[in-house]
């Protein structure tokens, strides 16, 4: 017989933890002490689940393993910014990205190895899609990195479409927030798509997490030409979901757009884009380019960003520019790219 590989408990919801104090022969109540061990304490063995019997622990180590995974190597930039790589799927491996700034240390999570989107700007779409991770590889990234514990927000803005892997996105979502799990307020996450119209819904519907939406255009012919997906989620139509839902509170909105050099980066977009968000109740983060291999875009200019900014501001669209982190170690938005598994040879 081979080896089989056990079962990760993190990355289970408190309903897949009944399921598996059940298939144990645990009383039901045994869930809750499961993810109390697993989401509050952080254990990264079963053993030391000490408020389960001896014969439950034993029991459950048979089939299951935590599922905690440390970083396989990092990256440290002269801001502060870590990158961290991590075991992926098929035969890619994945990075997040831990982001301290003053009171805030945010990271930015990987929902993929790899992407479908084949955006022309970013890295991980020229990878190619390698796979889905779970909610356990999602999780990981958030426990098992040395600044866990400083955390105050997470964003899904690392590799991958968050929206082209949605019931596993959603269950970290619920871990993240249950008070059950790491209990976290919603406000403290925000999810990043291309606007996949009937996922992006669904994430709305279901949770109360911020949301990011990647425009880079507002004239859907050109934005097609950066991001393929416009064809089949037009822009127009992802706008036209997000006028559903109430912005305006508790919840934010925000738009991506990153800026070339005598691409995107006039006043005539600013118009556009100021027309195309109007009833949103969104702002818009202007994002420097980072220059990628086989990409021939030009970064825009500081003068032509802040014009941009400025009459956006004057139109009544709150428009910042966010600053760059970590673009010395390959960090930066959309340079994350993963690593290929290295095999014996």
């Amino acid at each position: 017989m081979g080896y089989k590989k056990k079962l990760a408990l993190i990355g289970l919801t408190l309903e897949g933890l009944r399921e598996v104090a059940a298939e144990c022969g645990m009383p039901a109540f045994a869930a809750k002490q499961m993810a109390q061990w697993l989401y509050e304490k952080r254990v990264t063995s079963i053993d030391e689940m000490t408020n389960l019997s001896l014969k439950a622990r034993a029991t459950l180590s048979e089939k299951y393993t935590v599922g905690r995974e440390v970083p396989i190597a990092e990256a440290r930039s002269i801001d502060g910014t870590a990158k961290y790589l991590f075991e992926g799927v098929g035969g890619r491996d994945i990075e997040a990205v831990y982001i301290p700034d003053r009171d805030r240390a945010t990271l930015c999570v990987s929902s993929q190895a790899g992407c479908k989107m084949n955006c022309h700007f970013c890295m991980t779409g020229k990878q190619g899609f390698h796979g889905n991770l779970s909610a356990q590889g999602i999780i990981n990234q958030v426990l098992s990195i040395p600044e866990s514990d400083k955390l105050t927000n997470l964003v899904f803005m690392g590799m991958g479409e968050p929206m082209d892997n949605l019931n596993p996105v959603l269950d970290a979502i619920e871990i993240l927030t249950a008070p059950w799990g790491l209990a976290w307020s919603p406000k403290r996450i925000t999810v990043s798509s291309i606007g996949k119209i009937k996922e992006l819904k669904t994430l709305l519907d279901v949770t109360k997490v911020h949301i990011a939406i990647s425009v880079h255009s507002p004239f859907p012919q050109e934005r097609a030409t950066l991001m393929p997906v416009e064809r089949a989620y037009p822009i127009v139509d992802v706008m036209n979901l997000l006028r559903e839902y109430d912005f305006a509170h508790q919840r934010r909105l925000s738009v991506e757009y990153i800026m070339w050099r005598g691409l995107n980066d006039d006043i005539r977009h600013a118009d556009g884009l100021a027309r195309l968000l109007r009833g949103t109740n969104s702002r818009v983060n202007l994002i420097r380019f980072h220059a990628i291999p086989g990409v021939d875009l030009k970064t825009t200019n500081e003068s032509a960003m802040t014009a941009f900014r400025d009459h956006l501001n004057s139109l009544g669209i709150t428009a910042t520019i966010r600053a760059s982190r970590g673009q010395d170690i390959m960090a930066a938005c959309g340079m994350l790219a993963g690593k290929a598994k290295e095999h014996d040879k």
